[in-house]
């Protein structure tokens, strides 16, 4: 069967459907970031630089995280596809068990950023304002984890309305207090990078539970009664084990481009800022595939839970079709267009110059980004977790990374060059994914049980 025939309107339709209010999601959490990066950076390009480097380095940590509770799109689409509410249930419950578990130490790494950026060698003016911005982000970690488990939940049972209105409240009340908290006002002082770190922090505690309000009628369900089972640690470990190689996948593909984000700061202040507006950009494009991919992990999860192949078949294909042709259309402006969206986030000459030499590189490599995030989407959604982290392994650090250093400091490229790893990484990613979606496609559909 080819791609073309098993894409059906009907799957399309359904795949859309669920994917434009995850997008919604995923542009409401990045424009979180985006705000935060276009507000400090009125302040100084010192400023804006240790931002960047304080967010890269919460979320490498925080990403293994989120990863981890990514397990609840194969074992709640899976549990509602088989018709088994007990299975949803305890597959909740046990989800946020392991988020506040894994909160504890990522919160801790938050608070000794400092030796650690020291360590990459990152520019020493930057080194205290990156040290507050962590200390104070690292209470947002439980409330970031516990979102990601209601979010996931709320995917696989395909309500995702209350998911967009508590990200929309977050936006709102993180524009307000960063306007506030770091350019000061109603008595309070400037705070610059730490009112921005403050900011979010406040945020993502208000996004947490404003979603619980607004989904009170779906989570309540499967959050009371606490059932006694979900405590049972052989089932836990089980989800771990599930788990944590998406958390590792994920955390790989973080840390690669954290990695070059803090090997950036050894070219100087003017690259890290101007990586940053570069990344960003791409990150906000980024949220599309990553959208049609957990939607993508929604529907192909319950495919599975209902033993349907050919309906799995179809929402691969036409995920992998969808996000593909966005990431086409947008790496077109970047390649056309670098000065004008470069110059939407700073005023000065130098990183706007640098910027639109790095965002082209960002046009080509977005485009097996987007291949690749489908793809792991689709395998999660199947249950496939420890295949994508190997293959994460090899093409981010060994390929991808490894072309980095030997570009940026063994050839006339420089900082330039670091980019170009990043290229021949993604590309190398998505195509042994999406090999690895076209056998698992081909086996017997199975489960997952905890």
């Amino acid at each position: 069967m080819s791609p073309v025939q098993a894409i059906t309107p009907g799957t399309f339709r359904q795949l859309i459907t669920l994917a434009l209010p995850i997008i919604a999601v995923n542009l409401g959490m990045t424009l979180m970031g985006s705000v935060d990066t276009l507000m400090i950076g009125r302040v100084s390009p010192e400023a804006l630089a240790s931002v960047a480097l304080g967010n890269v380095y919460f979320f490498s940590l925080a990403m293994l995280g989120i990863g981890i509770t990514l397990v609840l799109d194969p074992i709640i689409s899976q549990a509602i596809g088989a018709d088994d509410p007990k299975g949803v249930a305890l597959g909740v419950q046990r989800g946020v068990i392991i988020a506040v578990l894994v909160s504890i130490p990522i919160a801790a790494a938050m608070l000794v950023s400092e030796p650690v950026v020291r360590f990459l060698r990152q520019p020493v003016e930057l080194l205290p304002q990156i040290r507050i911005y962590t200390a104070l982000t690292a209470p947002s970690v439980l409330p970031f984890l516990l979102f990601s488990v209601g979010r996931q939940t709320l995917q696989a049972m395909h309500k995702v309305a209350p998911v967009v209105g508590a990200i929309a409240l977050a936006n709102v009340l993180n524009a307000g207090l960063n306007q506030l908290l770091i350019f000061g006002g109603l008595g309070i002082p400037p705070l610059g990078v730490a009112g921005s770190a403050l900011a979010t922090t406040i945020s993502r505690w208000a996004m947490v539970l404003g979603l619980v309000y607004i989904a009170r009628r779906e989570l309540l369900p499967v959050l009371h009664p606490v059932r006694r089972a979900a405590f049972r640690w052989p089932a836990i470990g089980r989800m771990l084990r599930l788990g944590v190689p998406i958390g590792l996948q994920l955390e790989i593909e973080m840390a690669t481009f954290g990695a070059v984000a803090m090997l950036m700061g050894s070219f100087g202040t003017l690259q890290v800022a101007s990586h940053q507006v570069a990344l960003n950009l791409a990150s906000l494009t980024f949220m599309v595939p990553m959208g049609v991919g957990m939607g993508a992990a929604a529907l192909v999860g319950r495919a599975v839970g209902r033993g349907d192949p050919i309906a799995a078949r179809a929402a691969a294909r036409s995920a992998l079709v969808l996000g593909a042709g966005f990431m086409c259309l947008t790496a077109l402006m970047f390649l056309g267009v670098p000065r004008l969206l470069a110059s939407l986030y700073t005023n000065d000459p130098g990183v706007i110059a640098f910027a639109a030499v790095l965002l082209p590189l960002a046009g080509v490599f977005q485009v097996f980004d987007g291949l690749q995030v489908v793809s792991a989407g689709i395998l999660r959604g199947l249950g496939d977790t420890r295949a994508p982290m190997i293959i994460n392994l090899i093409g981010f650090v060994v390929i991808g990374l490894g072309m980095s250093l030997f570009l940026a400091f063994r050839t006339s490229l420089g900082a330039v060059g670091l980019w170009w790893g990043l290229v021949i990484g993604l590309a190398a990613v998505a195509t042994i994914l999406l090999l690895r979606v076209r056998v698992s496609l081909r086996r017997p559909l199975v489960r997952v049980r905890t």
